[in-house]
C-alpha cells in the first residue's frame, strides 16, 4: 500500500486542486511503478508559510519580500 505525503501552503489550494493533487499523484505511482490505485493512499497536509523555513527564513518572510 504506497503513501504519499504532500505537504503544501495553502495560499490557492482548493478542494478541486487538492483533488487534483491526489488523482495525479495515484497515476504517477500507477504509471511508474505499477501499483494499484485503490490502495494508494495520498495525505495532504497544509502548512503556514509561517511555520516552513527556506534557506534560514519563513517562507512567509520570503514572500514578503520578493513580493510572490
Amino acid at each position: 500500500m504506497p503513501l504519499v505525503n504532500i505537504k503544501i501552503t495553502p495560499d490557492g489550494a482548493t478542494t478541486e486542486k487538492k483533488a487534483e493533487l491526489i488523482a495525479g499523484a495515484t497515476k504517477l505511482l500507477q504509471d511508474v511503478l505499477g501499483k494499484n490505485p485503490a490502495t494508494t493512499v495520498v495525505i495532504i497536509e497544509e502548512v503556514n508559510a509561517e511555520n516552513w523555513g527556506v534557506g534560514g527564513e519563513s517562507v512567509a518572510v520570503r514572500r514578503a519580500r520578493t513580493g510572490s
